[in-house]
């Protein structure tokens, strides 16, 4: 009986795993050129099934050549590269008062962007009709049509049922509750529309931007309401109804007794969100409406400001460290309008979270200000509809619908 030594199974395995074209193709998405016999090697596939796989992703332009290799004798041989502008996805963060969007290519590279204000309260049907228009201009600004589009992302500052793309009563989103925003969008734009929470696309992002090295991440957005994006072994955790991370409505231990929004008392949102540190200021005779008045009042030596935003931090941080117990997360991110506070809001946060969590959860933790503010939840949302296009049951049904003898 033959002896076959585990590195020599380990192509033989990795062939099983690589059994569809959309499976080779993963192996190229990371955008390093390789020759057929390169991926050969890896996979441990015969060389002409791999030559038909390439074939096969060169007709949809999912990969595209990119040079030579070095020759050990007669021609050199091709080697082969993911094509990222085959396609564009357009990507939409809409909040409560601004929309953001942007084209992107299939690396979530933003071609072009447009943001404006918006009043989430209108409606869906006029503020999804504005990001649609949007939308179009952007293509045609990068000389694209909708012929062009692999798909569409959308952020919204509530609740959503991800598998429909349908918001659950959301708080901040009237006439918003069982919309379906993925078919309103997807008709009108003729391709796929995924829709998920707004902080949940932030952590993709901020994740995919600048923390690809860590696994589990905690992203807390702090504006005018307070959320969470977990992102556990590297997937984003939405829940069973989409609701993961609504810290907002978490009774604040020992918080003041303060009327919520959502009826109950003392939740996180009602003392630190950027519209209660603002009632706080005005409550003391300063005038702030919005979190970046309570930002720019800090900033300018307010003292008040100075104070509410660290007391904010304190409060953010008694949640934070329950948080840290359960999840133990290897970093938190705090974005958001008040994170641009900096240190005057991520020093209260530091105080409670170490101070009231377990110390082997926090003998590795860093908390940290987002480093992708602006692009976020933009890089989230190109980022959900690429993962989605471009996994290998979506690509080997693409390739299939595509062949002459399918």
């Amino acid at each position: 009986m033959a002896i076959v030594s585990r590195n020599q199974q380990r192509p033989t395995q990795e062939a099983a795993l690589l059994s569809r074209t959309g499976d080779l193709f993963q192996l190229l998405r990371d955008g390093k050129a390789r020759t057929r016999s390169e991926l050969a090697d890896i996979t441990g596939l015969a060389r002409t099934t791999v030559a038909a796989r390439i074939d096969a992703l060169l007709a949809m332009g999912l990969v595209d050549t990119a040079g030579e290799a070095a020759s050990s004798g007669g021609r050199p041989p091709s080697k082969f590269a993911f094509n990222a502008g085959v396609k564009v996805v357009l990507a939409a963060d809409v909040g409560a008062t601004h929309a953001s969007v942007a084209a992107t290519d299939l690396n979530a590279t933003i071609l072009a962007r447009h943001s404006e204000a918006i009043d989430i309260a209108e409606g869906p049907e006029p503020v999804l009709n504005r990001v649609i228009e949007i939308g179009q201009k952007l293509l045609e600004d990068v000389g694209r049509d909708r012929r062009d589009l692999a798909g569409v992302g959308i952020g919204l500052p509530g609740p959503v049922e991800h598998s429909s793309g349908r918001p659950v009563k959301p708080p901040i989103m009237p006439g918003w509750d069982g919309f379906d925003v993925a078919r309103y969008v997807g008709e009108r734009l003729a391709t796929d529309v995924l829709v998920d929470n707004d902080v949940n696309i932030m952590a993709i992002g901020e994740r995919y931007a600048h923390w690809q090295d860590f696994q589990n991440v905690l992203l807390v957005k702090v504006a005018t309401g307070i959320g969470a994006g977990i992102i556990s072994n590297g997937e984003i955790q939405r829940g069973a109804d989409g609701t993961s991370g609504d810290l907002g409505h978490v009774r604040v231990p020992d918080g003041e007794d303060v009327q919520c929004r959502c009826g109950n008392i003392g939740c996180l949102e009602a003392l630190a969100s950027g519209p209660a540190l603002a009632a706080k200021l005005r409550a003391e005779g300063i005038e702030a409406t919005t979190s970046t008045d309570v930002v720019d009042l800090a900033a300018k030596g307010n003292v008040q400001a100075i104070h509410a935003l660290r007391q904010a931090g304190r409060d953010l941080g008694e949640v934070l460290a329950f948080c840290v117990n359960l999840l133990n997360p290897s970093v938190i991110v705090v974005g958001g309008s008040l994170a641009r506070a900096g240190d005057q809001l991520l020093a209260g946060v530091r105080e409670a979270v170490y101070r009231r969590s377990l110390p082997l959860a926090t003998s590795r933790l860093r908390i940290e200000q987002a480093k992708a503010p602006a692009d976020a939840a933009i890089l989230g949302a190109s980022r959900m509809v690429i993962d989605h296009v471009l996994s290998p049951e979506v690509v080997e049904t693409a390739i299939r619908n595509a062949s002459p003898a399918s």
